[in-house]
């Protein structure tokens, strides 16, 4: 019974209104009021102010509020744990990538992932890196793959490979024969880069401000498909890691002299979730991955 009532005290915390709560809910809205009262006075507690024209959560509410979020990701978490199962003949797996390693580290591990446990369902989002910490505190991940600068403290973070950047053109671009270029000379090149909301982009910047490097930047696009198409299409170059445009058909990976843009990629989850079968064995799959793709 009092799973109910904390049920629909969410719902009317999320909407501020008991009519939306009501309908969401689909109960009257003078069932939902007397059920909202009832925990009221079982906690001895006004919940909500009802005296404006609008709802709204008292101090009281706020913090209650707060623990009942706490205690629905708790309960959800249990439910995963309960219906998890260790011979991974089934389960369920929620990934998130930024989006340079979906050219050259995804695809080799998600072959080698449902190669061995066919049953697993994987649901994989390539988002940015600051959504993939957000989603993994928020328990809408079970793991992350990004960069080795991990913002939030309670995020574990796995090293599992370095890659090295390097300016990529395509085969018919002046500069494709050329194996090195000086980074003064990255000045007079037109490029086309990922949009700023990426961590990649920040690395980029980073590393031309640190170099005295007046970039060109022509174009920005938020897809790495998009940046790659218009490489390969046009005369214009990008700043991306070696590996991703060696996994492409008509590019070139020029090396940056004398100093290399380097990072280290990471496999990230939360530090106290609860670890599936499914997550444990990705998660050591994703180090053997790395490891020979690291030869």
């Amino acid at each position: 019974m009092l799973a109910r009532h904390i049920r629909y005290f969410q719902a009317v915390a999320e909407h501020l209104s008991f009519t939306k709560a009501a309908a969401a809910l689909h109960v009257s809205q003078p069932a939902l009021s007397q059920l909202v009262r009832q925990l009221e006075e079982s906690l001895g507690a006004q919940l909500f102010d009802r005296s404006g024209r609008a709802t709204r959560l008292t101090d009281a509410g706020e913090a209650y509020l707060q623990y009942v979020r706490r205690a629905a990701h708790e309960l959800q978490e249990a439910t995963r744990a309960i219906h998890d199962v260790g011979d991974l003949s089934r389960g369920s797996l929620r990934l998130a990538v930024t989006p340079t390693f979906t050219t050259y580290l995804v695809g080799p591990l998600v072959e080698a992932f449902h190669s061995r446990y066919p049953g697993i369902s994987l649901n994989v989002r390539e988002i940015s890196q600051e959504s993939i910490e957000e989603q993994l505190l928020a328990g809408e991940l079970d793991v992350g793959i990004a960069f080795g600068e991990v913002s939030a403290q309670e995020i574990d973070a796995i090293p599992l490979l370095d890659e090295t950047f390097a300016l990529v053109v395509s085969t018919l671009h002046p500069l494709a024969q050329e194996k090195s270029i000086g980074l003064q000379a990255l000045s007079t090149e037109s490029l086309v880069l990922l949009s700023r909301e990426f961590a990649t982009r920040e690395q980029i910047d980073r590393y031309c401000l640190k170099h005295g490097i007046h970039p060109k930047v022509l174009m920005e696009a938020d897809a790495l498909g998009a940046v790659i198409e218009i490489v390969r299409r046009t005369r214009l170059s990008t700043l991306l890691p070696t590996k991703t445009a060696q996994a492409q058909d008509n590019l070139v990976a020029i090396a940056l002299e004398p100093e290399h843009l380097t990072r280290t990629a990471v496999l990230m989850r939360r530090r106290d979730a609860y670890q599936s079968f499914a997550a444990r064995v990705f998660t050591g799959l994703a180090v053997e991955v790395a490891a020979q793709l690291n030869q």
